[in-house]
């Protein structure tokens, strides 16, 4: 049996703790340069009639003047402080971003990216964890950590090079500062390279258009950034001044020139992404020729190199001459695999020679739809890649996803096609405890076993994440996470042929695991799992000691009232995540919070999640519901779902609300319901359709009128795909007729405000494009004028997710309070 050591360095010197890791780098220095937030200076608004604003600033030098906010008496603010201090404990809790391996002698290192909320800057404050993972013997390994992670701030990016040798630090500019690129080293930074605005804007580092990779010989560096500001017009006291300027001066302004359309939520004033590459060595920095502004590039990854051949750059093209769609959570977005020739650095000269001989950029995936996420087998035979298909070919923002192979040419000579080769299809109905198909937004930039043709994913299967092997010859799907377990497994990185995972649950802290195969080969090997303690486990006493009283289970919920025009996948039970004590006492039972996911085709899954473990440590239990047309369960019973939102939807989650009744799990007096997004269009439609089921409702950024958002929103084709089902994609128009309104309407839960009666809370972002606030506005302000109670808050900058932390954890202090208050 193969034991596992875990040692804290806590008393490690300096020199020790740089001996010890020889090929680590000097993150030390990782720092802000000369920069410190700013105090912030909090404030309190109130919408009740009254408006106040206390600041912290406004008595300096004075005692100061004790305020309560508006609309608090003494006991709500008892209860705001009670709980603050509960969420604080929760917010707290370091989240394990990403993670990096590098080989050493007597083992190898990794490295964490550590993420936790700074309440006060309103920022996340990121940190690296370095460990020693020493394989003392073939059945003994030992993680050696460091004594204290180390701060790194105004990073954008963290790259290794191939060999480990180097690292790449992104700091993205402000305001009109350059971008710099920093070459470190083991123990210094080697390069820092300025790139002015003038060459290109910050660096996409937003996880879907984000592509940085260094080439095989670690001299070149592609990534994608903004393109430099177009030419605007230029203005003086005299009226247009002709050939513009770039200059800065007071007897001229910069006009607005040309309004450009952006990719719509989170991309707001975001430039064209574009591909350059960068000399290490030279520090030049050359656009790369040949792409045009007709796609909006991102994912690049080097192509393998061909001795006397010009290198190639592989990435993923968006049409980008027509209207853009909103892409953020929207993998319904026509996108192909690209090949261009990289800049060569070559003499002038020899570059116009090579320019006369270059051939355009080459389509590689012209018979798929959708393809995305590239990667290049060890040994440059093979090129992978995701694909979504079958969102972009059906209307659904997201749904079952593909992987596909192309076979790369050995003599580095692109033809005009490519065979597209399918490895893992889309999973149309899947049987009871089968492979339920690929659900995988994104893969390792490294994930491939030392066979060179299985690779190590995280897909959603049903209502948990898993991880699995896929054999990209043969198609084989295997799951390497235990079959007994419901957590949920996340692949952090690849340590050879081991595996380094992130596993966790509702009511457990995501806890580090080193897989390992046991076996002949890694691929057809039973795969064992070590607990690895680390510094990330800790948390509070009182946090533990809750989570410790709390269980999970996932249900099983029958379709209530199948109909034979029911497809078989869609016949099929649902899940629910269900959260209680586990204790009773004796008949009382707690109060029930109904958690619902957004989309509708996202899914919620047994990860830890902080707000949720505060919301379940107040002593709720939790019915988290996987409604028809949730990801994880096959094509078929996402598939059922458009067309019918507001009735299958709602009446999925009003069996699953009955069924916990009836297994006298639940008490009908007590149930409160919470969802987002589509989750808050479910949970706006539950309190009017059944308005005694709920004693209290909190609503995100929810859906309530999709006649009032077609015109507003940044994916108005969602509007029609949900409303009409496969229909809306013909049917989709910027101008909406009466008829069309009609339909939206009806589908709305606003339709059926007049019924409802549940005290509500909305939380509403004002910068969000994808649910524009006047949606939620006009809702409460519906609800209000007919009486019934409500609360409504607004976050000033929020987008769509509000997820800035000192507005994620107002939004769940005020979600506990509210539901303590209706729904004890």
């Amino acid at each position: 049996m193969t034991t596992l050591k875990v040692v804290h360095l806590t008393t490690t010197t300096t020199s020790q703790f740089h001996s010890c890791f020889n090929t680590s780098f000097s993150l030390l220095s990782i720092l802000p340069k000369n920069k410190f937030p700013p105090c912030p200076r909090p404030f309190s608004i109130s919408f009740s009639g009254r408006f106040s604003v206390s600041s912290a600033m406004d008595s300096a030098g004075t005692n100061p003047i004790k305020e309560t906010p508006a609309g608090f008496d003494a006991a709500a603010e008892e209860e705001y402080e009670s709980l603050s201090k509960l969420l604080k404990e929760f917010s707290d809790i370091p989240a394990i971003d990403k993670a990096w391996t590098f080989a050493s002698q007597n083992g190898s290192q990794a490295m964490f990216s550590i993420s936790q909320a700074n309440l006060l800057a309103n920022k996340r404050r990121k940190s690296i964890l370095t460990s020693h993972i020493l394989k003392e013997s073939s059945n003994s390994i030992s993680f050696h950590w460091a004594p204290f992670p180390i701060e790194v701030t105004g990073v954008s990016a963290m790259v290794p090079s191939p060999s480990g040798s180097k690292l790449l630090i992104v700091r993205n500019s402000e305001n009109d500062s350059p971008t710099h690129f920093e070459i470190w080293g083991p123990s210094e930074v080697k390069k820092d390279i300025p790139v002015p605005r003038s060459k290109h804007g910050s660096v996409y580092s937003d996880g879907w258009f984000e592509g940085i990779s260094w080439n095989s010989d670690e001299t070149l560096i592609a990534y994608v950034a903004e393109e430099p500001d177009q030419p605007k017009p230029t203005f003086t006291d005299l009226g247009y001044k002709k050939g513009g300027s770039t200059d800065k001066d007071c007897g001229s302004w910069k006009g607005q020139g040309d309004w450009e359309e952006d990719w719509g939520e989170t991309y707001a004033g975001k430039r064209q992404p574009a591909l350059f590459v960068i000399n290490v060595d030279s520090g030049e920095v050359c656009a790369v020729e040949g792409v045009g502004r007709s796609l909006s590039v991102g994912q690049v990854v080097w192509a393998p190199s061909i001795e006397n051949q010009h290198q190639h750059l592989v990435f993923v093209g968006w049409p980008s001459d027509a209207r853009k769609l909103g892409i953020k959570y929207c993998y319904n977005r026509p996108c192909a695999l690209y090949a261009v020739k990289a800049p060569s650095f070559e003499s002038e000269a020899i570059q116009t020679r090579n320019a006369i001989e270059d051939m355009p950029i080459v389509n590689l995936t012209r018979s798929i739809s959708s393809a995305f996420c590239p990667r290049f087998s060890p040994d440059g035979k093979f090129l992978i890649f995701l694909s979504a298909k079958g969102s972009v070919d059906s209307g659904a923002h997201s749904a079952t996803d593909s992987l596909h192979r192309i076979d790369w040419p050995t003599s580095g000579k692109l033809g005009p096609s490519f065979e597209v080769v399918d490895v893992v299809p889309v999973v149309m109905c899947p049987e009871d405890g089968a492979f339920p198909g690929l659900y995988c937004s994104n893969i390792l930039s490294r994930p491939w076993l030392s066979d060179g043709h299985t690779v190590v994913l995280s897909s959603i299967w049903g209502s948990s994440l898993r991880l699995v092997s896929v054999d990209v010859l043969s198609g084989n799907v295997s799951v390497i996470s235990p079959n007994s377990s419901n957590f949920s497994w996340n692949v952090l990185a690849l340590d050879g042929d081991n595996i380094i995972a992130v596993c966790s649950s509702p009511v457990d802290l995501p806890q580090i695991k080193y897989g390992y195969p046991i076996g002949k080969t890694a691929v057809d090997a039973k795969w064992d799992w070590l607990d690895v303690s680390s510094p990330t486990t800790k948390c509070p006493e009182k946090s533990m000691s809750l989570l410790a009283s709390r269980e999970f289970n996932i249900m099983k919920i029958p379709v209530k009232d199948a109909s034979e025009n029911l497809t078989k996948g869609a016949s099929k039970p649902f899940e629910a995540i269900y959260v209680s004590s586990k204790s009773k006492k004796g008949d009382a039972l707690d109060p029930l919070i109904v958690i619902l996911h957004g989309g509708p085709h996202a899914v919620s899954v047994t990860s830890f999640s902080k707000p949720l473990a505060f919301l379940s440590s107040l002593g709720y239990s939790l019915l988290i519901v996987n409604y028809r047309g949730s990801l994880g369960f096959g094509e078929e019973a996402l598939q059922s779902l458009p067309g019918k939102v507001g009735s299958q939807d709602v009446s999925d989650v009003l069996t699953a609300v009955d069924h916990v009744i009836n297994m006298g799990l639940a008490d009908s007096s007590k149930i409160a319901v919470l969802g987002g997004s589509h989750g808050g269009f479910l949970t706006t439609h539950l309190i009017g359709q059944a308005p005694d089921k709920f004693a209290a409702a909190a609503a995100r950024n929810p859906v309530c009128n999709l006649a009032l958002m077609i015109g507003t929103t940044d994916i108005p084709d969602w509007c029609y795909f949900e409303a009409y089902g496969s229909e809306g994609k013909s049917r989709f128009t910027e101008s909406p007729s009466v008829e069309h309104l009609a339909q939206f309407h009806s589908k709305s839960p606003i339709s059926h405000i007049s019924k409802v009666k549940t005290p509500t809370l909305f939380l509403l972002g004002s910068q969000d494009l994808r649910v524009p606030v006047s949606n939620g506005l006009q809702y409460a302000r519906a609800l209000k004028e007919k009486g019934v109670e409500m609360k409504l808050i607004v976050f000033p900058n929020d987008v769509h997710s509000i997820d800035r932390p000192q507005s994620d954890f107002e939004s769940f202090l005020n979600i506990g309070v509210w539901f303590k208050k209706y729904c004890r």
